[in-house]
């Protein structure tokens, strides 16, 4: 006995279908076969009554003029394996070709419908022998009289056999289908669930933790593809995790350094015996390394947020040069110390409907990264022009650039192209989700050693349109803000 899972289902399926199948096959055949053979012994009997009718009637007693001789007749009709009767049309015997004589007279269907004009068919089983036969009459009019009836009786038990006989065979192929069929049906019933079971109990482990197991093995269509999926699940968790530890690791230093700072300047002006420049440096430091923690902290709460989608904007008219103009000023400090040069170049007014703080953090981040990742005495060229139904922004350096295989991943959370030069790995990861809760598109251009292209497009905003607080939802970028 087969215990329940797929295994069983596949195998009952397989055997009910084939079953049902066979069955009704085997059921049409042998009523096909049963009807050719008796369709067969009707046919060679009425034609025989036909051909005898035309050669007595036509050649041998033309001008009887209906007064036969009964036994002339019973000799003409006779026919081998076949009992001959005439009867009268009241069904009475009136001649046999057998000795048997029937003491009553002969009520079956054949009688009726040879009095009604057709050539009667009877089968069924012998009042008086018990055998199956079938009987086949035909009425033979005469001029002045009533007329007879000539009745055939054959039997059908040699036919019968062969019926049986070929239900027998059938029967026994449909069994030995049938057995193909479970082993078949068996055998590939395994092929599905013994890699589902590997695929189970590597699973499990999975589950337990344990995200260096893999799937083995070479399997084909869905289940492969199911394999290859929890394998890549696995990698990803293993990586993710990776990236996790890695991102501990650097918060961890990002939030060591200025705490020290900030401690050690607190030690030193508690300590006391200071001069008043010395306390005006480390205020100074401790205010810096406080902002630096503060901004860290921001950050990670933003990420938070946007994974809840609790991240809320407010909408408003967005003036992307002005945006831009103020983020320069805010950076032009840590550009002028590595001697980069920021250049705006922008098209006249160009509005789009967003979030102004948001979108200043988005180009914030963007333009940083720029600086960072630039060579001295380079620059960094900001470009601002419409697209269609877009303003698109471009933030354009000449720096170290991204390789291909960090090129696919620099928007994923937690990762870092350089981790010495600091930071979360969140940077990117925000300024993508910020920039898709304003309907637009972020992408990235980057070649190794030859400087990287970070493009924006956001939906364009006529001068001519009102936003209130209860304004439109945004719409996707490419399509006009009603």
């Amino acid at each position: 006995m087969i215990k329940k899972g797929i295994r069983r289902q596949i195998v009952l399926h397989y055997f009910i279908v084939v079953f049902s199948a066979l069955l009704l096959a085997e059921v049409i055949f042998l009523l096909a076969i049963r009807t050719y053979y008796y369709d067969s012994i009707y046919s060679h009997i009425k034609n025989h009554i036909d051909n005898v009718e035309d050669y007595y009637y036509q050649r041998i007693n033309p001008g009887l003029d209906g007064n036969r001789d009964l036994a002339s007749m019973l000799t003409y009709y006779d026919l081998n394996s076949a009992n001959v009767q005439i009867l009268d049309t009241q069904g009475n015997v009136l001649i046999n070709s057998s000795e048997f004589q029937p003491d009553m007279s002969v009520k079956t269907a054949d009688i009726s419908q040879a009095l009604s004009g057709n050539v009667g068919r009877w089968v069924g089983r012998q009042a008086s022998t018990g055998e199956n036969v079938m009987a086949v009459s035909k009425l033979e009019q005469s001029s002045g009289q009533d007329g007879y009836i000539v009745r055939y009786v054959t039997s059908l038990e040699t036919v019968n056999d062969k019926l049986f006989n070929l239900t027998m065979l059938a029967t026994g192929v449909g069994a030995a289908v049938l057995a193909i069929v479970l082993v078949f049906s068996m055998g590939l019933a395994n092929s599905i669930v013994q890699p589902l079971n590997t695929i189970t109990a590597v699973s499990a482990e999975m589950a337990r933790g344990k995200f260096n197991q893999r799937i083995k093995g070479d399997y084909k269509y869905e289940l492969g593809e199911l394999a290859s999926t929890l394998n890549y699940m696995a990698q990803e968790i293993v990586r993710s995790n990776q990236v996790k530890d890695d991102f501990i690791s650097s918060i961890s230093h990002e939030l060591r350094t200025p705490l020290t700072s900030i401690k050690g300047w607190s030690e030193t002006i508690n300590s006391g015996g200071y001069d008043p420049e010395e306390t005006r440096i480390g205020m100074e430091i401790i205010t810096k390394e406080t902002e630096r923690l503060i901004g860290l902290v921001e950050e990670i709460l933003d990420f938070s947020k946007l994974q809840q989608n609790e991240m809320k904007i407010a909408i408003g008219r967005v003036d992307i040069k002005e945006l831009l103009q103020e983020i320069m000023l805010n950076l032009w400090t840590k550009a002028e110390s590595r001697q980069i040069e920021l250049r705006l170049k922008s098209e006249d007014r160009p509005l789009v409907a967003g979030d102004a703080n948001r979108l200043k953090q988005v180009f914030l981040n963007l333009v940083d990264n720029a600086i960072k990742f630039s060579h001295e005495h380079s620059a960094i060229d900001l470009v601002v022009y419409y697209e269609g139904d877009n303003v698109v922004t471009e933030v354009r350096d000449t720096g170290i650039g991204i390789s291909e295989d960090h090129l696919v991943k620099v928007r994923d959370r937690f990762f870092q192209v350089d981790p010495l030069n600091g930071g979360t790995g969140l940077g990117l990861a925000i300024s993508q989700q910020l920039v898709e809760l304003h309907k637009g598109i972020l992408l990235i251009q980057s070649t190794l050693g030859e400087g990287t292209t970070i493009v924006v497009s956001l939906p364009r905003l006529p001068e001519n349109t009102a936003l209130t607080d209860g304004a439109p939802e945004l719409p996707p970028a490419g399509e006009k803000l009603s």
